[in-house]
């Protein structure tokens, strides 16, 4: 069988810095690869180097009898195309259709074929809808989805995927998996996937590569290593119960007949809602439903009909600096939120400006050495992993201390043993502290056992749910 060999691979970002160390691996064609590690291990940077991004490095990567390092970029943009782990930093244009055109001018496509293809890719990956949205108006997840349209739409032989789903809903998840398949049986596509949550990958993953850092290596699983690694994934969500809200709780902040719009589109529409005080609540629902959109309502970014009160006084009376001391907002995407440019500079910043004394020095060291940041004090935080970020950003909000956190995905990007981890600050954060804390999140692995109560975004209403 033919494959896309990266043979005596070489990489470092700096001096001192080695990625990668004489690297052999043989990812063969026309197969669903799935490339696992922990946050990094240099998945991202194994993509971009065969996506001919990174084109400074030792060794050769060969596809068939075609050596793709010798080819030229146009050449190469017809046989590769890579879908970035943040969707953000792909896109060049303002709409996900002129998106489309700017591509396929730049793959130099017969003008007149250009609307069949467009449809076709939006189609695919079931966003039709989205075409002539603005992009600032569309959620994490349909932004991944108008990124792997893309994909489609430039229908090269190998394609790369970083974390295509981080923000996808688990419906629309288990949809786009099958039409990856689709692009595998049928168009012969050889897909190299890069990816953290495992669920839905065991019956329609051809091999599973493992890079471990520690061992410079990457290597293909075993069957009995592979079932090892999925049933980490094993679903809970028909069995895991959840309590509902008691009498004696407190509420926090409180919806009253609140109507909430994304350009004339209805999102919410409540009578009366409220989480509660001291409480983790999870936040589930489609993308595009609203739920980042009633995050920013609640910060008062996104303008809104009816009445929100934050301990029972209306948000609308209370200045914007005095709301922020009160309620922090940690955005989907981590590069938002950074304001310096090491960690280090990061971490004092949100020192100055911290509310309680909770997180000492000490308790900072041992949570940079339990998220595996300690090494990186000196990093400019732009070029962690996307993991290392969001494991960062999370740290920063949590010194940073507003007695309410709105956490918009922030398991996204995460390995399994990092979840476990952040999961863990973030509870006994919020009991220390004495912080509300309300998530949004599709990630559900294992989020059961560390969250009070499970809010459910659907048809326009909240409601809360036993079940998750």
């Amino acid at each position: 069988m033919q494959s896309l060999n990266v043979n005596n691979l070489t990489f470092e970002y700096k001096e001192h810095s080695s990625i990668f160390q004489n690297v052999n691996i043989a990812f063969p064609l026309h197969r669903f690869n799935l490339l696992v590690g922990p946050s990094g291990s240099g998945k991202s940077t194994l993509l971009k180097i065969i996506a001919g991004l990174y084109p400074q490095f030792g060794g050769q990567l060969i596809t068939g009898d075609v050596t793709i390092t010798d080819v030229n970029l146009t050449t190469k943009k017809h046989q590769v195309a890579m879908l970035f782990q943040n969707p953000n930093q792909q896109f060049t244009m303002n709409t996900p259709r002129n998106e489309l055109i700017f591509v396929l001018e730049n793959l130099q496509v017969d003008p007149t074929q250009m609307d069949a293809k467009i449809d076709a890719a939006l189609a695919f990956v079931d966003c039709a809808e989205l075409a002539n949205r603005n992009f600032n108006t569309l959620s994490g997840g349909e932004k991944q989805k108008v990124a792997l349209a893309v994909i489609v739409a430039m229908d090269s032989p190998v394609i790369l995927l970083d974390e295509p789903f981080a923000s996808v809903d688990p419906t629309a998840r288990e949809y786009l998996l099958t039409k990856l398949t689709k692009l595998r049986d049928e168009h012969h596509k050889t897909i190299i996937l890069a990816e953290h949550d495992l669920h839905g990958y065991q019956s329609i993953a051809d091999q599973v590569f493992q890079i471990n850092p520690g061992a410079n290596n990457i290597v293909p699983l075993e069957q009995t290593a592979r079932e090892n690694l999925f049933n980490q994934f094993k679903s809970t969500s028909s069995t895991a119960t959840i309590s509902l809200p008691a009498d004696i709780d407190e509420p926090v902040i409180s919806l009253i007949n609140v109507e909430l719009k994304q350009q004339d589109k209805p999102l919410l529409k409540q009578a009366e809602f409220s989480f509660f005080k001291d409480k983790i609540t999870l936040i589930t629902g489609e993308n595009g439903i609203g739920k980042s959109t009633l995050f920013n309502a609640i910060i008062k970014l996104m303008p809104y009909q009816g009445q929100i009160t934050l301990n029972d006084r209306d948000i609308k009376s209370i200045k914007q600096k005095k709301l922020a001391r009160q309620v922090g907002l940690v955005f989907q995407d981590a590069e938002d939120q950074f304001l310096s440019i090491t960690v280090t500079e990061e971490i004092e910043l949100s020192k100055k400006h911290r509310i309680t004394n909770y997180f000492t020095d000490q308790l900072i060291a041992e949570s940079l050495a339990n998220l595996n940041l300690a090494k990186h004090l000196d990093q400019v935080v732009y070029s962690l992993s996307d993991g290392q970020k969001k494991k960062l950003q999370i740290l920063l909000m949590l010194i940073s201390g507003q007695p309410i956190l709105l956490l918009d995905e922030p398991l996204k990007g995460l390995d399994i043993s990092s979840l476990a981890t952040v999961l863990a600050l973030i509870k006994k954060s919020s009991q220390k502290q004495h912080q509300s804390i309300i998530m949004i999140s599709h990630q559900l692995t294992k989020l059961a056992g560390w969250v009070d109560y499970h809010v459910s975004f659907e048809h326009q209403r909240l409601t809360y749910q036993e079940v998750l």
